[in-house]
């Protein structure tokens, strides 16, 4: 659902026209220096990426899954590295305020994250609870009025630079599964929260991922999010769900740099006399990559108007998360190889993309969860 066409055309030209003349130059020296520039994180805050998603009563845009979809479309066709630094806010890490937060909750803090003065993470995965999420060893165990917090989050994006964390720990420790678990809005500076200096990876640089230490954290139980307590993994999906259709879309874009990518090499680079992009092998790779591109996009943009319609995309969130992650890494892959043996050296966008890409296929729920829920909700639904 685009609301205004007009008014929607001129955002996206202007997201277009800063990604391409202000991000791509800085994609070699970021993937070096592993540090976006401040200047341009102020960028960002003055054209207002942060509350792309958050509604306009607080600040935001208020943008439709389709219309954040086309976004995400556009501005993952540089390193995504600069999305990932406003993404959080604008995804995941507001997306839990946004659907089940407290009229105060969203007050506080939401109008903050749409300007990117506060950033914001979202701390589920722990050590031994990755894709079974529900299996959280970080406890809250309850003290008057108050939540006394203790566990360790790992891989969580932003945490190094978070400001406010949304922290998920089991407040029953006799239910079992996702049962018991209550979300928590924990700001940075409240004792016993620390963040480890952040490890270096093998791509997306730029994007600090690290851990969350909670060391007997003492917080108010109006910091449970919604004021629901035992409800927060519920929360935890219900944000999931709008973030692996954000996600898919984030997919598409790079896939879309690459497929320009391997036509500008192959129509530049000569073998036999003749420029590689006459080869029918060549060509066959590029056809592929771009009719993949094209199909992955259909299916995200076709399951953002039906989440815009209000139905039940659950499935349809999965699909487009695996089929466009797993689509970006095979035209990652068959953009290095058109780039020969140059594609392995780091120096071009074909290697930088591969090795960011390949994150892609692992959070927001890896590939092989995906396929898992898409075969039981299949089953289910064609069995009742």
């Amino acid at each position: 659902m685009i609301r205004n066409p007009e008014k929607f055309a001129s955002l996206l030209a202007e997201v277009r026209q800063f990604v391409r003349t202000e991000c791509l130059p800085l994609e070699k020296q970021i993937d070096q220096e592993d540090v976006i520039p401040e200047s341009l994180v102020q960028r960002m805050r003055e054209l207002g990426v942060f509350g792309h998603s958050i509604p306009e009563e607080y600040g935001g845009a208020g943008l439709t899954s389709e219309e954040l979809s086309l976004i995400n479309i556009e501005v993952s066709q540089v390193a995504t590295t600069f999305r990932a630094r406003f993404g959080g806010n604008t995804g995941i890490a507001s997306e839990s305020l946004v659907v089940d937060g407290t009229p105060e909750q969203k007050q506080k803090y939401l109008p903050k994250l749409a300007t990117g003065e506060v950033t914001g993470c979202f701390a589920l995965t722990e050590p031994g609870a990755g894709s079974d999420a529900t299996d959280q060893k970080t406890v809250a165990v309850r003290d008057g009025d108050h939540y006394i917090i203790t566990g360790r989050k790992c891989y969580i994006t932003n945490a190094p630079i978070a400001d406010l964390f949304t922290v998920f720990a089991r407040t029953d420790p006799e239910s079992k599964g996702s049962g018991g678990i209550s979300a928590f809005l924990i700001e940075r500076g409240t004792p016993g929260l620390s963040t480890p200096a952040p490890p270096r990876k093998m791509g997306q640089h730029g994007s600090p991922v690290g851990e969350v230490i909670l060391d007997q954290v003492r917080v108010h139980k109006s910091a449970i999010v919604g004021d629901m307590e035992g409800k927060g993994f519920r929360t935890a999906m219900r944000a999931l769900n709008k973030q692996r259709i954000n996600l898919a879309g984030l997919c598409v874009g790079p896939a879309i740099r690459l497929v320009e990518e391997m036509v500008k090499r192959a129509t530049e680079r000569y073998q036999f006399g003749q420029q590689i992009a006459d080869f029918q092998l060549i060509q066959q790779m590029i056809a592929e990559s771009n009719t993949e591109v094209h199909a992955a996009r259909a299916l995200v943009l076709e399951t953002a108007r039906k989440r815009d319609a209000g139905e039940d995309v659950t499935m349809e969130a999965s699909m487009c998360k695996l089929f466009a992650s797993e689509m970006c890494g095979r035209v990652a892959d068959r953009a290095v190889q058109v780039f020969g043996g140059g594609g392995y050296m780091a120096d071009n966008v074909a290697e930088q993309f591969y090795r960011d890409v390949r994150l892609f296929r692992l959070y927001e729920g890896t590939s092989q969860i995906h396929l898992i829920n898409i075969a039981r909700r299949t089953v289910a639904q064609l069995t009742n």
